[in-house]
């Protein structure tokens, strides 16, 4: 892979704490869902983020 350009640096560094933060928010709403059906949909979706984090990070590493 090619090396990252600042700005490219910067805008990645920025994706991955937003997903971070997507993370965290969505379970904090799941824990405090009652409906099973809307636990679920927060649960997944804060799987979601920290998969793409996680996706997003391995471009520092190469």
């Amino acid at each position: 892979m090619a090396n990252l350009t600042q700005i490219e640096l910067q805008n990645l560094r920025h994706l991955i704490g937003v997903h971070e933060t997507s993370y965290q928010k969505l379970n904090t709403y799941a824990s405090q869902a009652v409906d099973p059906q809307i636990k679920q949909m927060f649960t997944k979706s804060a799987q979601d983020a920290l998969n793409t984090k996680q996706k997003l990070m391995s471009f520092l590493n190469n």
